[in-house]
């Protein structure tokens, strides 16, 4: 453990992160799974991207929404994976001060900016389903991009504001994060400094940034379910609810692990704080919408593979690119 002296203090430079600990010569292969996991994740939601950039008939709305997803959950996979991948095949658990920060900074940062986007596709479900005669005049394409735009910044100040004042904190061991990546806290635990001004502000921040998107999404589906019950034939009303169904599984898996993880009583999540951890980097990986968390390898099975438009957008890629590599031989 790197420590420098300040005073009479000996302050930490870097941090232990205690996951997988106890592989007994597992590393390897845990190492191999995440490896693969992540070079599907990258890959699925990659192509998504540029299916939806190059396909003329995949520029809607809901679309356009689902690129922003998919361009999320590969910076979401990319912020704790890589680092889990070098620790695994190095068994060297250590990250710096400032790459700490960094990662909560960019974790924290995502997690909001999916809470806004899912609240966004919401929103879009609704009046694709409620409103469908006026769909088009509401959600043009300007209105989609401040939709966009809005939740990729909404989050910017106030996760700047946490972590500036996580900064001014003194921490003076010990440096172990029994967690696999840098959060809030975990982290905040390692304080020797009062924290209590920080709690406070974080609290109400994260209640600013999470609560009204949350508060949209559950209006949106209250009305989307509601429409749904009034269509009187049982064809009309299964076709509506496949359009959302896969966008509500999502949504209810990513608060509810935010509830799991981050409202659980203290004394419970004592007792099963270490397991949920486990679970949480399983999910992560999986379905990372933070802290959404949610979608990595999933989501582009859930969202958009199992979509019929983006199905045909990827045999039309496929069989260009078979007749050009055939002319080209």
């Amino acid at each position: 453990m790197e420590k420098r002296k300040c005073g009479n203090q000996t302050l930490i430079t870097e941090f232990n992160l205690l996951d997988f600990r106890n592989l007994h010569g597992l590393q390897i292969l845990v190492f191999l799974l995440f490896l693969v996991i992540y070079i599907v994740t990258m890959a699925g939601n990659i192509l998504i991207i540029v299916l939806i950039v190059a396909d003329q008939h995949l520029h809607t709305p809901m679309y356009f929404f689902l690129g922003n997803l998919s361009s999320l959950e590969t910076c979401y996979t990319s912020t704790i994976l890589p680092r889990r991948l070098a620790s695994l095949l190095t068994e060297d658990r250590t990250i710096s001060f400032s790459g700490c920060f960094i990662q909560l900074y960019s974790f924290g940062f995502l997690v909001v900016t999916e809470c806004f986007l899912l609240a966004a596709m919401s929103y879009d479900q609704y009046l694709a389903i409620c409103k469908p005669l006026h769909y088009s005049a509401l959600m043009n394409g300007r209105f989609c991009l401040q939709l966009a735009a809005g939740s990729w910044v909404s989050d910017f100040l106030a996760i700047t504001i946490i972590i500036f004042l996580m900064l001014q904190l003194t921490f003076c061991g010990p440096n172990e994060i029994d967690h696999f990546f840098c959060d809030f806290i975990p982290l905040l635990k390692l304080s020797c400094s009062d924290t209590q001004l920080i709690s406070m502000v974080s609290l109400f921040l994260s209640f600013f940034d999470t609560f009204p998107p949350f508060l949209l999404t559950v209006a949106s589906y209250i009305y989307i379910i509601t429409s749904i019950l009034r269509i009187p034939s049982t064809t009309g009303r299964q076709k509506a609810f496949s359009t959302c169904s896969s966008h509500l599984i999502v949504v209810t898996i990513f608060y509810g692990t935010l509830v799991i993880v981050y409202m659980l009583p203290k004394k419970k999540k004592k007792k099963t704080v270490r397991d949920l951890n486990k679970v949480f980097v399983f999910y992560t990986v999986l379905t990372c919408s933070t802290p959404s968390f949610t979608g990595g390898l999933l989501n582009p099975l859930i969202y958009n593979l199992r979509n019929k438009h983006v199905n045909m957008a990827l045999r039309k890629a496929l069989s260009k690119f078979t007749r050009s590599s055939s002319q080209q031989v």
